[in-house]
């Protein structure tokens, strides 16, 4: 199906011949074949909004601070693609991009399918029924996308192993895993579900509602799931999901580290960087005793003083990415320009910046980024642009955007 400015091939469901590398896969297969995951209503047309996590270049700047080195086509993987909302995002975000979307289930790929060919997307799309143990000689990516997908794995740091080797030199990995601490309730009700004899099916999922309903009004269980978790588990494959699934491991960060190093792969920071802000908890003294510490000690910090964390979401590669300051003025001047294309709301000067924060552009900035739009040419460079600045009235500027995350960079020839 074809989208505005772009093209969609949407291959035919393919098996390939379970049971898979995985001794857990026939049984998470038919559980998500019952409940399609994630529930996220059909629509037609792009997907609401964006998520710059699944927009490679904003992604791979985030990671080095530069846009990524790559020519020629972008090839994605998105390695356990559910019902096809990561799918649909990473289409429309990256277009021009060649996607393999793999899933095991293929109830979830049956609603995965008709969500792209509704939505026009901007990419080719390849929709297949495997395991994502089951990838070899599908590489190279430059860019892999499995959230909320290993830790279902009987053997989680297989599947990471799978992967590794799928990623181009300098690529970069999104992951999600649960984590140990946010999910103290869920963990209690999953085992209080199981005693009563609820399993993975309607059954179980009426008992579990029922369960949650029943549980005395100041039942902490309870409590934690209406405060938490009611919005957004009112689709049934999402209650399932969290409450009923048959296969889960979660994590806490040291056997975060461990689990990635278990892979011979380099942690590049977290895709929620907000949450691991240190003066989201701290200030005055503790907050500069705190960012006294090194960098890993400050994020167990964070995770000992905040037991709310129910995830980890984070980028990885194969090599470390040297991090891009753009202090050097020549080197700036030399850089690409490109738009950050997750601003929500341009063209303005009241924007959402890639994280749905309040933007609001100076007439300078704006004055950039609208020149850098009207110009008919992939990232031009700093010095050329038509502006009738100084050269340091361009690195102020340029340096301010950057440091929104609105102006991606991209090292001169």
């Amino acid at each position: 199906m074809r989208g505005s400015g772009g093209f969609s091939l949407i291959s035919p469901l393919v098996s390939s011949g379970f049971p898979s590398s995985d001794a857990a896969t026939p049984v998470v297969s038919a559980f998500y074949d019952r409940f399609p995951y994630p529930g996220d209503p059909l629509q037609d047309g792009p997907p609401p909004g964006y998520n710059w996590r699944w927009c490679h270049a904003t992604a791979y700047s985030h990671c080095s601070g530069s846009l990524p080195p790559w020519s020629g086509p972008l090839r994605i993987l998105d390695a356990g693609c559910g019902t096809g909302v990561s799918s649909d995002y990473l289409a429309h975000l990256n277009p021009g991009a060649e996607i393999l979307a793999v899933d095991i289930s293929a109830g979830a790929l049956e609603v995965a399918r008709e969500r792209l060919s509704r939505s026009g997307a901007l990419a080719q799309v390849r929709l297949e029924q495997r395991s994502l143990l089951d990838l070899a000689g599908e590489g190279p990516f430059q860019h892999i996308n499995s959230v909320g997908v290993l830790h279902h794995l009987q053997d989680p740091l297989a599947g990471l192993k799978a992967l590794a080797p799928l990623l181009a030199p300098g690529g970069i990995l999104h992951l999600f895993l649960y984590a140990d601490a946010g999910r103290w309730e869920i963990h209690r009700l999953q085992h209080s579900l199981a005693l009563l004899g609820a399993g993975s099916d309607g059954e179980g999922l009426r008992l579990g509602r029922q369960l949650l309903a029943e549980l005395p009004a100041e039942n902490r269980l309870r409590q934690h799931h209406e405060k938490r978790w009611a919005l957004d588990t009112v689709a049934d494959a999402n209650f399932a999901d969290m409450y009923l699934h048959p296969q889960e491991t979660s994590y806490d960060l040291r056997r975060l580290w461990e689990f990635v190093e278990g892979a011979d792969l380099h942690f590049l920071g977290f895709s929620n960087p907000n949450t691991w802000a240190l003066e989201r908890l701290l200030a005055g003294e503790l907050l500069e005793r705190a960012r006294a510490l090194p960098q890993r000690q400050q994020w167990l910090l964070l995770e000992a003083l905040d037991p709310d964390i129910s995830h980890f979401e984070f980028f990885l590669s194969n090599q470390p990415l040297e991090k891009q300051n753009w202090a050097d003025d020549e080197t700036l001047l030399a850089a690409g320009l490109e738009r950050n294309p997750c601003l929500w709301g341009w063209p303005s000067a009241t924007l959402m910046g890639h994280d749905f924060q309040p933007l609001n552009l100076t007439p300078d900035q704006l004055t950039l980024l609208e020149t850098l739009d009207r110009l008919d040419q992939a990232r031009p460079s700093l010095g050329s642009l038509p502006l009738g600045w100084s050269g340091e009235k361009r690195l102020q500027i340029a340096r301010e955007l950057w440091g929104l995350d609105a102006l991606l960079l991209a090292h001169g020839d």
